[in-house]
């Protein structure tokens, strides 16, 4: 059974509409058969850790149960083993070691679904350390994604209880909802980096907490949002062919943001990023998949002609049809 059979979710007032969508045979692209099984919690908790590691790292949490408290300052042990792990090639910067601890250092940004925060991993017997951003979805207490139903059509969830559960979003169907979406982000970020796109580095997901690469410099001030930017001239025509350039990438796997605007890009290092992903929709499966890139692509569009982007550049309709066609669906 696909997401989209289950009822929409309640929006503002708890709603809930009981109309079924009637199954229905559908292509999925390359990206979207990635999806598939990832939504089970109970297959996704114990990651992709080998027999070996899995020993290891019971003996690990053994040894911590009795061992020291986490160095001085620190807040938790490394997470590293506990849940599903970034993929490979893993960049050096990254800190795989279990010994290492992890350290609040603050709140990155507030949001209705989520917060993010700000986690330095440092291992005390080597000194090194790395900054990380450390997503937090929500579950219990606020009213979220809305949305989702439509969003999520093309994927599926394994068991009917956990349908059950999400629809009636009792207690445990919330925390599904919230889990579910991390793993959404995980998987699309995992995707995205493969290939090259302008993501940040999905370090792991455990439960309802997703670590990536922290987008930012070394004294923990984060990358700014290109809606705080004020760029012109030819830095703006720059920024512009970043950002539908990785429009074409997405495009070529079938998917495309979902939820895009200047709000969701930051600018890093004078690149364009792609961060807020949970949504992300495949243009093969979803049949409002042209609906969502149209959308996509209006958004941003207007935010750069509104500070001067030649109309010769391009015009969203266009774009939006190219688009589809890089995406085999035109």
């Amino acid at each position: 059974m696909r997401l989209h059979d289950i009822d929409d979710y309640a929006d503002d007032e708890d709603a809930f509409d009981t109309r079924r969508v009637r199954p229905r045979k559908t292509k999925k692209s390359q990206f979207a058969r990635s999806f598939e099984g990832d939504f089970d919690p109970e297959s996704t908790r114990a990651g992709r850790l080998t027999e070996h590691e899995r020993g290891r790292l019971a003996a690990v949490r053994e040894s911590a149960l009795a061992g020291p408290e986490p160095p001085p300052g620190a807040d938790r042990w490394s997470t590293w083993g506990d849940g599903e792990q970034g993929p490979h090639p893993r960049p050096s910067w990254l800190i795989t070691e279990l010994a290492a601890a992890d350290t609040e250092l603050g709140t990155l940004k507030t949001g209705k679904e989520a917060e993010v925060h700000l986690i330095r991993r440092e291992n005390p017997e080597s000194g090194r350390g790395c900054l990380l951003a450390a997503k937090r979805y929500r579950s219990n207490e606020h009213r979220m994604f809305h949305r989702d139903a439509g969003y999520l059509e093309g994927r599926r969830m394994r068991r009917s209880r956990e349908m059950r559960a999400m629809a009636n979003r009792t207690s445990f169907g919330r925390n599904l909802i919230a889990e579910q979406w991390t793993v959404a982000e995980f998987v699309a970020l995992s995707r995205l980096w493969s290939i090259g796109a302008p993501v940040p580095y999905p370090v792991q997901r455990s439960g309802t907490e997703l670590l990536m690469e922290f987008l930012g410099d070394d004294l923990g001030t984060a990358a700014p949002r290109l809606a705080e930017l004020r760029p012109s001239g030819e830095d703006l025509v720059e920024l512009w062919h970043q950002l539908v350039a990785a429009l074409e990438l997405l495009a070529s796997q079938g998917m495309t943001h979902g939820d895009l605007s200047a709000y969701n890009l930051l600018v890093h290092n004078g690149q364009v990023m792609l961060i807020d992903l949970p949504q992300i929709v495949d243009l093969v499966a979803n049949p409002r998949g042209p609906e969502y890139l149209a959308r996509d692509v209006a958004n941003v569009m207007a935010w750069f002609r509104a500070r001067g982007l030649p109309e010769s550049l391009g015009d969203p309709a266009d774009l939006t049809k190219e688009l589809l066609v890089v995406a085999g669906r035109d």
